[in-house]
C-alpha cells in the first residue's frame, strides 16, 4: 500500500498551521492505519507540544531534523500517512522540495489581506512544485474564521479568484484549540469542549480526501 503523504504550508507565519497540522494528523489517526506527523519546521512547535502533553493520544511525532525531505522518505517507509508541517516562509526552499514529494498541501489561509497575498505567493510555489509534481492537490483552508464577520465573507470571494481551489469547509477559531496546545493533546481529547472543533477538522478531512 501507498503511503499517502499531506503537507500543511504556507507562506506566512502565524496562520495556524501547526494547530492544523496536529489536530488534521489526529483526526487522520482516528479513521485506522498507521500515521506520522512529520515536524519539519526548525521552530519545532509540535515536539514541544507533544512533550506537554501525556505520553499517550497523540499521533507519533518526528524530528524533520536538518533534512526534512530525508526524513519525510523514511516516515512514507513507515507509515500509511504522514502528515508534514512544513517551515514558515523564511524555508520555502525546503518547502518546494517537500511540495515534489507529497500527495497533497493545504494552505491555511487566515481572514486578512495579508493572508490573502500570502496565499498567493504560495500558491506560485505549488505550481513550481508541480513541474517535478503534477499530481498534487492543493486546496486553500479559510482558517480561524469568525462567520459574522464581513471580513471573513470577503476573504471567501477574494480567494475565489487564486489559482488554487478554496475548500468549502473551514475552521472556525475557537477556544478549543489554544485549550488543547496549553494541554498538549488534540482536541479529541477534550471530550465535550473539544466536540465542534473536532466535528469541523473532521469535515475538513472528509471534504480534503473526496476531492
Amino acid at each position: 500500500m501507498t503511503c499517502r503523504l499531506i503537507a500543511l504550508a504556507s507562506l506566512k507565519g502565524g496562520c495556524g498551521k501547526s494547530t492544523l497540522a496536529l489536530n488534521l494528523a489526529a483526526g487522520l489517526a482516528r479513521r485506522g492505519g498507521t500515521l506520522g506527523l512529520l515536524d519539519a519546521d526548525p521552530q519545532g512547535a509540535l515536539q514541544h507540544w507533544a512533550a506537554w502533553g501525556p505520553e499517550q493520544g497523540l499521533p507519533q511525532v518526528l524530528a524533520g531534523g536538518t533534512d526534512p525531505v530525508a526524513a519525510l522518505a523514511q516516515a512514507a517507509r513507515q507509515f500509511d500517512t504522514v502528515v508534514v508541517d512544513c517551515p514558515p516562509s523564511l524555508d520555502m526552499v525546503i518547502t518546494g522540495a517537500i511540495l515534489e514529494h507529497v500527495d497533497m498541501v493545504l494552505i491555511p489561509v487566515l481572514p486578512s489581506a495579508l493572508d490573502l497575498w500570502a496565499g498567493a505567493g504560495t500558491a506560485e510555489a505549488v505550481a513550481e512544485a508541480r513541474q517535478r509534481n503534477p499530481a498534487l492537490g492543493a486546496w486553500m483552508l479559510l482558517n480561524q474564521v469568525e462567520p459574522r464577520s464581513a471580513l471573513s465573507r470577503a476573504m471567501t470571494q477574494a480567494l475565489s479568484g487564486l489559482t488554487i481551489p478554496t475548500l468549502e469547509n473551514r475552521v472556525r477559531r475557537r477556544a478549543a484549540f489554544r485549550l488543547a496546545a496549553v494541554e498538549g493533546v488534540s482536541v479529541y481529547q477534550l471530550g465535550a469542549r473539544g466536540r465542534e472543533a473536532a466535528r469541523e477538522i473532521d469535515q475538513v478531512i472528509e471534504e480534503a480526501l473526496q476531492t
